[in-house]
């Protein structure tokens, strides 16, 4: 006799399982747990085979019955529907395994592997963050350069023309990625590169003269914010690294014996480890420093929270705050201010100023002919430059 929705809700679960039939070889089975599933008993090339429909009442009477008539149809045109439903699941998984989010997810994973920094990881994952909205459910074979470039004019329309470029880039090496992993066929994004509007290069605002720095080193003195920002900003002057590696400095990169700063490879943007001499100037900060944040793990640690670096716009806030715009001076400038002045000054070989910026030279043959790390020169250099801040700020 064919079920009914009242029979099948007055079924009570037993210690096993049993079935009760429906007809055309579909049947429901009572698990011990009480849930009840769908099952369809059929025969194909002489075998007998089960399908399963799901749990009832998520799959009702009626479905199930239109399921199994689906099936029968199937069966009689020689397909098994067994297999056909197990190629569909396998096609379902190879899409949500292919999508352009999960290979995003994995280049991104394959980067943290590779030791990229904390904050590239952070810039990379808001970036395809916003490629993941537009077409991160699909898969990467069926995304066209079109889509991409759709995604690509919301963020140009916004004038953002910098970020477009760098996601597009970003795009570009996910598709990379997944073609040599075996994946995608082509890398449509590259085809886009003369697509964006190129924004204009506009290189950090710096102070480049003696005077005007020894204007800026007093306004620093007298800055009324916090200590530790004033201390940053002095050694932002001092030591002319990148505002990050500043920001992200521990405690246990310091030699005090040795007058020397280590900065890991994984912080560095060349991915290689580089050491700073510390002058006596740079040192009295320091030691002024590690009375307040010392026994922590961070010389800069978050207002919020010691297990946090400071905020990456506090340094160039606190010189808003002084008065300085953004057309006039940033936290990064001091490398350019540093660069210009000592080169200027005609004391210092140039490769050793570079190397104190921790450049690396782009030409492979003269790279591979200086390998020094012109230190001694650079611990003089850091003596020099310390000084001269000192001579420009009385002046």
């Amino acid at each position: 006799m064919p079920l009914t929705d009242v029979k099948i809700k007055n079924l009570k679960a037993r210690d096993k399982p049993y079935k009760i039939a429906d007809f055309a070889g579909l049947y429901i089975e009572v698990r011990p747990t009480g849930s009840r599933l769908w099952r369809l008993k059929y025969r194909f090339e002489g075998r007998e085979k089960r399908l399963s429909f799901g749990a009832y009442p998520a799959v009702s009477l009626a479905e199930a019955r239109t399921a199994r008539d689906a099936a029968k149809s199937l069966l009689s045109k020689g397909v098994d529907p067994g297999k056909m439903k197990q190629q569909e699941k396998r096609a379902k998984r190879a899409v949500v395994e292919h999508s352009f989010e999960h290979l995003a997810n994995a280049f991104l994973a394959k980067g943290a592997a590779e030791g990229r920094a904390k904050a590239t990881q952070t810039k990379n994952e808001w970036l395809l963050s916003k490629a993941k909205s537009d077409f991160g459910h699909h898969a990467i074979n069926e995304i066209t350069a079109p889509m991409i470039l759709d995604c690509l004019r919301k963020v140009e329309a916004k004038g953002n023309y910098e970020t477009a470029q760098r996601l597009r880039a970003k795009i570009s090496a996910v598709f990379r990625f997944a073609v040599a992993s075996g994946i995608a066929d082509a890398d449509p994004a590259h085809a886009l590169r003369d697509a964006l509007i190129r924004p204009t290069p506009k290189p950090r605002a710096a102070i480049l003269d003696a005077k005007s720095l020894g204007g800026l080193l007093r306004a620093i003195d007298g800055f009324e914010g916090q200590r530790t920002t004033r201390i940053a900003l002095h050694l932002q002057s001092l030591l002319a690294q990148r505002p990050g590696e500043l920001r992200h400095a521990e405690w246990t990169e310091f030699n005090f014996v040795e007058a020397i700063w280590s900065i890991p490879a994984e912080r560095m943007k060349m991915r290689r480890p580089h050491l700073v001499p510390l002058s006596k100037q740079a040192l009295a900060h320091l030691d002024e420093l590690r009375r307040i944040t010392g026994n922590g793990r961070f010389l800069f640690p978050s207002l919020r929270s010691f297990h946090r670096p400071m905020s990456e716009n506090t340094l160039n806030a606190a010189l808003r705050r002084l008065g300085y715009s953004s057309d006039e001076m940033t936290a990064h400038g001091f490398r350019a201010s540093f660069s210009t002045l000592a080169n200027e000054s005609g004391l210092w070989n140039p490769d050793a100023i570079e190397r104190a910026l921790a450049h690396v030279e782009k030409n492979e043959v003269r790279r591979a002919y200086a390998r020094g790390e012109h230190w001694e020169e650079r611990v003089r250099l850091a003596d020099w430059w310390a000084g001269f801040l000192d001579e420009v700020r009385s002046s």
